[in-house]
């Protein structure tokens, strides 16, 4: 019987262990914090757990398992992996584990995979509403709300995996029928060693492709289309003006003919123009959707929360709430997306250059710094406008009121991490909405008196 140590214990690292109990092995948990909900977890499930071991005590467990599991949180300069290699123990990430039990079963069903520094979550669940509308149950999963391994004993027919380099680190096996990499810039430096451990993490969505599958590709960016080349995948490319999925004359078209016309879809700014055209190319590539399919499903596709999301219009201002961007690069997209910004930025930093969110002076009104790496956001746009600090969500809320007027956008755009303040960009995301709609409120009862 099998002996794993499941090492961290939020979603994934739980997700992980109760399947694998499930299937009748022998599970040993560990995580760096001791907290009352992982020891009811532990209780729940019967498995011993350690909290906090020391190398001694992790190779103690080492010694008792065949493999370990880390969660996606658990840095790679963490000592787990240099003890684990000292031992020779394989390390497998979820996806891996997960991928490995589908294979095993008598009808594999197929996956499609996404990978990049943004553009992920959005990408993937673009994929499983083309391939939803083309009849086939699709879910979306990995480094979503729902990890690979939880959807296995689901009725779904088809798998979008959103595949973090985290998750995509600790593969040798993994492989989807179609596979994209969307882009890259600098980012989740203080999980990963380098820029290189990162880029390499990412390359590995394609380390395992067979002819018979398909490497999706941007025109934008060579080296990945290089890679790509090299894989044994079918090559398709993707980009904004060319490409096999291409935008041109107002339409998204495709080798096999027009998909739709830009305005149809129901949002369309610029990187939903290119997320649409890297999911089409994947579904419809892999035989999982037509492009009458594809359509329909972009006429209607909702995005998950906090990207770019129209919170509130007041005085001709409007308010959006992009929590999710929390490096740089993911911030571009919103900062190209308008021309006239009232910025919120800040948070804890992932050791990344917060320069480039200055790159756009021609279209910066104002910025709000917030949370640890205020100091930081106010070097990077020193010269560029006015810059102010808060020490609330509630006080950076009420300075982007003060700094904005009609036809401004106010928009929170971190390119930081929340976890300073937060315990997820999703709380921060909150709590921004819950201060906008007061703010408005209030403005609107004075008015009325």
């Amino acid at each position: 019987m099998t002996t794993t140590l499941v090492y961290g214990l939020a979603v994934a690292g739980r997700a992980v262990a109760d399947e694998l109990v499930s299937r009748g092995e022998t599970v040993l948990l560990a995580d760096d914090r001791r907290e009352d909900s992982h020891i009811e977890f532990a209780e729940k499930l019967n498995c011993k757990v350690q909290f906090a071991p020391s190398d001694i005590e992790i190779e103690k467990l080492l010694h008792q398992a065949q493999r370990v599991v880390p969660a996606p949180g658990i840095a790679e300069s963490h000592r787990l992996f240099a003890v684990a290699g000292r031992l020779n123990k394989p390390v497998e990430s979820e996806i891996e584990l997960a991928y490995c039990f589908e294979q095993a079963t008598k009808n594999p069903r197929p996956m499609v995979a996404i990978t990049g520094t943004d553009g992920k979550t959005t990408t993937t669940l673009m994929a499983a509403a083309m391939i939803n509308t083309a009849g086939r149950r699709a879910v979306a999963v990995g480094n979503t709300e729902v990890p690979l391994i939880s959807a296995l004993g689901s009725d779904a027919q088809a798998f979008a995996v959103e595949c973090s380099s985290f998750r995509l680190a600790f593969t040798r096996k993994f492989r989807a029928k179609a596979s994209v990499w969307l882009n890259l810039a600098p980012d989740h430096l203080d999980w990963h060693a380098s820029h290189d451990s990162y880029r390499a993490s990412k390359a590995k969505i394609w380390a395992n492709l067979s002819d018979t599958d398909v490497a999706v590709a941007p025109t934008e960016d060579e080296m990945i289309t290089s890679l790509a080349k090299r894989c044994n995948g079918r090559l398709v490319s993707f980009g904004k003006s060319s490409g096999d999925y291409h935008a041109r004359n107002g339409k998204l078209n495709s080798p096999h003919g027009e998909i739709l016309a830009i305005d149809q879809m129901s949002r369309s700014l610029p990187h939903d123009v290119t997320n649409a055209l890297a999911a089409a190319a994947l579904v419809i590539e892999s035989g999982l959707a037509d492009r009458t399919e594809v359509a329909e499903a972009l006429r209607t596709f909702v995005n998950a929360p906090h990207r770019i999301e129209l919170v509130a219009e007041d005085i001709g201002v409007r308010w959006y709430d992009d929590s999710k961007a929390t490096s740089p690069h993911a911030a571009s997209a919103a900062l190209n997306s308008f021309t006239s910004i009232v910025l919120i930025a800040g948070g804890k930093n992932k050791n990344l250059d917060l320069a480039p969110m200055a790159a756009y002076p021609d279209r910066m009104k104002a910025v709000v710094a917030i949370g640890k790496s205020a100091p930081d956001i106010v070097r990077a746009f020193a010269g560029v406008c006015e810059v102010r600090t808060a020490t609330s969500m509630r006080e950076a809320v009420h300075l982007a009121d003060s700094l904005s007027s009609g036809g401004d956008v106010v928009l929170l755009s971190p390119g930081c991490t929340s976890f300073d303040w937060y315990n997820n960009y999703g709380e921060r995301g909150v709590e921004f909405k819950k201060e906008v709609n007061q703010l408005i409120n209030s403005k609107r009862r004075i008015e009325a008196k």
